[in-house]
């Protein structure tokens, strides 16, 4: 990663370009887990009836972590690491996992994760990342 001008952490155009397209197929999923899969009736009824596939699984899974307010701590954590040391995979990771948590109810942990990663893009890059 360069930094810019100013010595801000910015990830490059091209970065951007990878990154806005994983993030748009996360949000996508979590879309998914909780309106096709979640919310949906009959998968409920179904899973709820013990039937043994990798959807029902998946469901639990999800339910599971989302109880437990797992996306928004994993993303409140990637962000706090993301703006005390600024690295393009914690800004992924946390950007993933603030989608999946505000879309499946983890709504207060992931947006203050979310103007965590925004801040992370007004801090200076460390010399490491400047050379």
């Amino acid at each position: 990663m360069t930094p810019s001008a100013s010595g801000l952490f910015r990830p490059s155009r091209h970065q951007w370009a990878s990154i806005i397209p994983v993030e748009l197929l996360a949000l996508g999923g979590a879309f998914y887990m909780r309106y096709g899969v979640i919310q949906d009736t009959p998968t409920g009824l179904a899973c709820d009836a013990g039937l043994a596939t990798l959807l029902c699984q998946t469901r639990r899974t999800t339910i599971a972590i989302y109880q437990d307010g797992g996306f928004g701590a994993l993303a409140l954590a990637a962000a706090g690491v993301n703006l005390w040391r600024p690295r393009l995979p914690l800004l992924l990771l946390g950007m993933i996992a603030a989608a999946f948590g505000i879309v499946l109810y983890n709504v207060v942990l992931s947006g203050l994760a979310a103007a965590l990663l925004i801040l992370s893009l007004a801090r200076a890059a460390d010399a490491a990342t400047q050379q």
